[in-house]
């Protein structure tokens, strides 16, 4: 049984990978100066990131809970007819 396994050329990914490989190429020190510069910056999204995640989690709750009462309420009206 034959494979179709190109024998030359760029591979898929080589041929539509847009990232750019620099910080590759510099190792362990480029990286570590680009999160130094950008460090505050991250920081700052990490909090507004908890902030939205935990007032997103407050609404679900508040809303499942009304969405629980509201299907008690009716079950229980729907008992005290008998």
């Amino acid at each position: 049984m034959e494979e179709n396994v190109p024998t030359g050329g760029p591979s898929w990914a080589d041929q539509w990978d847009t990232s750019d490989h620099a910080d590759l190429a510099k190792g362990k020190e480029g990286r570590e100066k680009k999160n130094k510069k950008s460090g505050g910056g991250l920081k700052k999204g990490l909090e507004k990131t908890k902030a939205v995640a935990s007032s997103g989690l407050k609404k679900v709750k508040e809303g499942s809970s009304t969405g629980f009462q509201w299907i008690k309420d009716k079950l229980h009206k729907g008992t005290d007819k008998q």
